[in-house]
């Protein structure tokens, strides 16, 4: 094979692999699209589709709780993480085994709808400084400030 030809194949794979990369970018980003969605709203997806969302504007419905965290002494004001997916998610049919993700840019936590729905464990929504929602809990692996999950920018149900 001369080397004209091998130039010519090389080039023809590395196009076809720079068009695969652009189209399966292409695909994930109008499946996580969430257009409809207001400015500031977290989307709550399951199955990969964007099944509901929210704004801290949406949790004035939610009464608010509060507790105090053992770490620094604070009071953690907020809404029960349960209460916005009920109120969010009116018709879902939760089990003790259904896996919720907090996620934000840093970092996620998964918790079981048991831990949420415990109210000993005090799974909040709290608003931070900057206006945007944290979660916090007593949980263990939740119950100091590092562990608490910044920012919060989806929840994902399994």
């Amino acid at each position: 094979m001369s080397s004209k030809a091998r130039v010519i194949i090389a080039l023809g794979v590395l196009v076809l692999i720079v068009a695969a990369v652009l189209g399966v970018e292409a695909l994930r980003r109008r499946q996580s699209a969430t257009q409809d969605l207001p400015p500031g709203s977290i989307p709550i997806t399951r199955n990969g589709e964007t099944v509901a969302a929210f704004t801290p504007a949406d949790l004035e419905q939610v009464q608010q709780v509060s507790f105090v965290d053992a770490e620094e002494g604070k009071t953690q004001e907020g809404w029960l993480l349960r209460d916005v997916l009920r109120l969010t998610l009116e018709d879902m049919a939760w089990t003790p085994q259904t896996q919720v993700t907090v996620v934000s840019d840093s970092k996620s936590v998964q918790l079981t709808w048991a831990e949420i729905d415990d109210p000993a464990n005090w799974v909040i929504f709290d608003l931070a400084g900057r206006g945007t929602l944290k979660l916090v809990s007593v949980l263990e692996r939740l119950d100091t400030r590092d562990e608490w999950v910044q920012d919060v920018t989806s929840l994902v149900i399994e």
